[in-house]
Order: structure tokens, then C-alpha cells, then sequence
């Protein structure tokens, strides 16, 4: 019996001995002292090693609880043996499920990505193609109507191609472009020779949209002879129509505007169709052609060597007299600008009716900045060039007007007036000094020794000199006095202007005693 249980016992000892699996896996022994406390191991290992002599299990109870450990110490191992600890096996499990799910958010996101790059591409690509066989069936459509423009013998054809040029050039920078390069030009300067004027005006308007912002399409059309052709157009016997001429204006405001152009346009006789536009003296001119000449004629007076055609005409003249009518615009003293900038304008301009008188009240009476200093620019060359007409311009009054611009002027215009008045006042000094420069000669000279009688005489005359040089100061003094005056009572007309007051407003007396108590303190200079 002994025996019998020393081999249950060492079976269970050798049994639940480690090996080197369950050492190495960390597992085996540790499970049942998981299972049952150290006491309670200890008492039932010395109950089997005693026999149950003093034990309180039997035989059988103790097989049963050997079975049992063996049992459970086996299944535990085996266990063990096939899969890890539990803290092992949620911390692999917690890691491989993060990995999967990392893995899976990758692969989602370069799904989504690989599915949005396709369908950007996808959707590039069907607009690249529509772009493309838009701009096919764009450029179809301008080399058809070039194709037609260059039928001779078919004039409603070309008439209806000119017509559709005209749209397609008027808003399409590239269109523009791209019918130049096909051929359009010279078709389009060929339709002139029409008699018919609906084709004269589909070619001129084809021609305008096709110079817009575009210089190598106006030279081209320069080139071409359009030119020529319109003034042959505008000089013939039977009256042109209307229609037909402005719209030859047009094409002169836009060919003009390019340099090159300007002095080929001004050679070639234009300035006077365009000088006669402006004045419309059959009243048949619409305004927004009137102004087109005018701003015509602005572009070519910028090249010099248009001043001397326009000088041909009575044109400096007739801009005079329309500002002088209160028609007071920017753009006319801009081109007697340009025309002052030769001799041969100043010249015109000094030897014009009332030119001086004009320009003056253009200081007086115009508001706007612009013109006063365009006003104010012309005076200034004019007076910087010839004495005469400094002359002329202070007869005029320009002084007054001057000293007014400089208090209630633009920087410019104050810029410019002040010029003028520092050339007026060397012209003053000068006068003065050569009047008295001669008489006071003989006076500061040193008298003969004993000679009483000419000594008495250089007396006598230095007391009339100075007589007459305390004179000539009280006459400065009264003269600015004056104009100091009549520069404040100009300044309160201004002042009453700007208030909407009636336009028959009677100073009081009041403002008359102000006016006249008034020094030249009161002045900024």
C-alpha cells in the first residue's frame, strides 16, 4: 500500500515536474498554485506520503484528487502549450487588431485617393476634349469665313462673311489674331470698292473689331491701303452715307491711335474730314461721331509733324472760338497743347482773334482742374518764347487770373501760374530799370571841379529823378492795391458761386468795405 501510493505520489511529482516547454513558456506548476493555496497542497502531499494513517482522506480520495490534479495540471498544459497566457494573448490580440486596423485605414485611404486621382483624370480628360474640339470647330468656322471673304464673284457671300467676321473679332482677342493670320485683312480693304454701302460698312466695322487692341492688325490694315480707300470713299462726287462715314471715323480713331500710323494718316488728307466732322455744318453728324473726330484729331496732333497740316486749316481758330462759346473741353486744350509745341503753332495761336482774352477766362471761369492746367500750360509756353505776347496776356488781365489760380488752383496749375507770373515780373523789372537806367546815369556821375552850374544841375536833376521814382512807387503801390482788390472780389464772386446764390447777386456794402479794407498782408506771397 505504501508502495502503491509512493508511485502515485512520485507520478504526481513527476507529472507536474516542469519541462522545459512549460519553462520556457513560462506556464505548467504556476497554474496550480493558481488552483489550490500552498497549506492546502501541503497537507494533502503529507496525508499520501503517511498513508492515511493520519490522514482524513482514504485511499481513494486521494487517487481522486491526484487524477484531478493530473487532469487539470494536463489540460492546463496543453493549453498552455497551444496558446499564450491571457494577458499575452489580449495584448497580441489588442496589437494585431490596431495592426489590421491601421492596415485597413491605409488601404482605405489610398483607395479613396487612387479613386479620387481617377476620377480628376477621368474628368480632365473628357474636358481637355471637349476644349479641344470646341476650339476645332472654332477655328473651322473662321477659316470658312475666310474662305468666303475671298470669293470674288459672290458679294452676298462675302457681305454675310464680313458680317460674321465683325462678330466673331469683336469680343475674341485670339479670333482677332487668328482671322489676321488666315488672310482677312486684305479682302476685308477690298470690299471698300463696293458701291454698295452695306458692304462698305460690314468691311469698315469687320476692320474696326479687328484693330482693337491689336497694333500689328492696324498696321497691317495701314498696310493694306484702307487708308486710301476710305478717302476715296468720303471725296467722292455723290455725298457718302452717313452711316458709311462715321463709321469711317471710327476706323480713323482706332488706326491713329497707333504711332506708326499717325503720321501716314496725317499726310494722306484725313485732318480735314475729320476737321469737318467736327464742325457738322449740315447737322448731320451724330454726337458720338463728333466726338470720335475730335478725339481723332487729338491722337494725330501728337506727332509733330502733323501740326504743320493742321495748320492748313482754320482748325486752331475754330477750337479758340469754341471754347470761347463756354463749350470749355478737356481735349480741345489738349490739342492746342500739341499745337503750342511748335513755332509754327505758337505762331498761330499768338496770331489768333482774342486767343489771349480766351485762354484767360478759361482760368476764370472753368472749374476743372484739367483745364486750367492745359490753360494754364499754353499761357506758360506762350509767355516763356515772346515778349509780345507777354504783353498781350497781361492786357488780357492774366494777372489777376493768375493770382487767383495760384491761391484756389490745382498743385500743377499753381505750379504754372507761378511760372508765369516770375516771367512777367522780370519783364516788369527789366522795363524798369532800362527807363531809369539811362536818366540816372548822368546823375550818380562825379561833377566837374568848379563848376558851380553843373553841379547845381546834377542837383536839380537827381530831385526829379527821385520825384519821379516816388512817383512811379506810388503807382506800383496803387497798382497792387488794385489787383489785390480785384483778386479778393473775384475770390467772394467764386465763394458766392459755389453757395447757389441768385445769379444776379448784389454785393452789399458790407462786402465792398471788406474787400476795400484789405491789404496785400492778406496774400501768401
Amino acid at each position: 500500500m505504501a508502495k502503491c501510493h509512493h508511485h502515485n505520489v512520485g507520478s504526481l511529482v513527476l507529472d507536474h515536474s516542469p519541462t522545459s516547454s512549460a519553462a520556457a513558456s513560462g506556464t505548467g506548476n504556476f497554474r496550480l498554485w493558481t488552483a489550490f493555496s500552498a497549506a492546502s497542497f501541503r497537507r494533502k502531499i503529507f496525508d499520501a506520503v503517511s498513508c492515511g494513517g493520519s490522514s482524513r482522506y482514504g485511499h481513494h480520495d486521494l487517487d481522486d484528487v491526484a487524477d484531478d490534479i493530473s487532469s487539470t495540471d494536463t489540460a492546463v498544459s496543453a493549453k498552455s502549450a497551444l496558446a499564450p497566457s491571457p494577458a499575452l494573448a489580449a495584448s497580441s490580440e489588442g496589437a494585431t487588431s490596431a495592426s489590421s486596423e491601421q492596415r485597413c485605414g491605409k488601404s482605405a485611404v489610398r483607395s479613396v485617393k487612387s479613386e479620387r486621382l481617377s476620377d480628376l483624370l477621368s474628368i480632365a480628360e473628357v474636358e481637355s476634349e471637349a476644349e479641344t474640339k470646341k476650339k476645332v470647330e472654332a477655328l473651322e468656322e473662321l477659316k470658312r469665313a475666310v474662305k468666303e471673304l475671298q470669293l470674288e464673284d459672290e458679294e452676298e457671300k462675302r457681305k454675310e462673311a464680313a458680317r460674321q467676321v465683325r462678330l466673331l473679332a469683336k469680343e475674341d482677342s485670339g479670333a482677332r489674331v487668328t482671322l489676321a493670320m488666315l488672310g482677312a485683312i486684305p479682302p476685308l480693304v477690298g470690299m471698300l470698292d463696293f458701291e454698295d454701302a452695306d458692304s462698305q460698312i460690314a468691311s469698315l466695322y469687320s476692320l474696326l473689331n479687328l484693330g482693337i487692341g491689336n497694333d500689328a492688325n492696324k498696321a497691317a490694315i495701314v498696310k493694306a491701303g484702307a487708308v486710301h480707300k476710305m478717302l476715296t470713299i468720303i471725296s467722292s462726287p455723290n455725298a457718302p452715307n452717313p452711316s458709311v462715314s462715321e463709321a469711317i471715323v471710327a476706323n480713323f480713331l482706332g488706326l491713329s491711335a497707333l504711332d506708326s500710323n499717325k503720321p501716314i494718316i496725317g499726310a494722306s488728307g484725313a485732318i480735314p474730314f475729320l476737321l469737318g466732322t467736327l464742325k457738322d455744318s449740315d447737322h448731320k453728324t451724330s454726337p458720338q461721331a463728333k466726338q470720335d473726330a475730335l478725339r481723332a484729331l487729338y491722337n494725330l496732333s501728337i506727332d509733330p509733324s502733323n501740326v504743320t497740316f493742321i495748320l492748313e486749316t482754320d482748325m486752331v481758330q475754330y477750337l479758340l472760338n469754341v471754347v470761347g462759346d463756354m463749350e470749355v473741353s478737356e481735349r480741345i486744350l489738349s490739342i492746342l497743347s500739341n499745337v503750342v509745341s511748335t513755332p509754327e503753332g505758337r505762331k498761330e495761336i499768338s496770331s489768333a482773334k482774342d486767343a489771349f482774352p480766351i485762354l484767360v477766362d478759361v482760368l476764370n471761369w472753368t472749374d476743372s482742374p484739367g483745364c486750367q492746367e492745359k490753360a494754364s500750360y499754353i499761357l506758360m509756353v506762350m509767355a516763356h518764347k515772346a515778349y509780345g505776347d507777354r504783353q498781350a496776356m497781361i492786357e488780357a488781365g492774366v494777372v489777376f487770373s493768375l493770382l487767383e489760380l495760384t491761391l484756389l488752383g490745382s498743385a500743377l496749375a499753381q505750379k504754372r501760374a507761378s511760372r508765369i507770373l516770375e516771367c512777367l515780373r522780370i519783364d516788369k523789372g527789366k522795363q524798369v530799370s532800362e527807363h531809369y537806367g539811362g536818366n540816372m546815369g548822368p546823375a550818380v556821375s562825379a561833377p566837374i571841379c568848379g563848376t558851380s552850374s553843373s553841379s547845381a544841375q546834377v542837383d536839380n536833376d537827381t530831385n526829379e529823378c527821385l520825384l519821379e521814382v516816388e512817383g512811379m512807387m506810388s503807382e506800383e503801390k496803387k497798382a497792387v492795391k488794385q489787383l489785390v482788390q480785384q483778386s479778393l472780389q473775384n475770390n467772394m464772386r467764386r465763394i458766392a458761386k459755389r453757395a447757389n446764390l441768385p445769379q444776379d447777386f448784389a454785393p452789399s456794402e458790407h462786402f465792398k468795405a471788406l474787400t476795400a479794407s484789405s491789404t496785400s498782408k492778406s496774400l501768401p506771397f
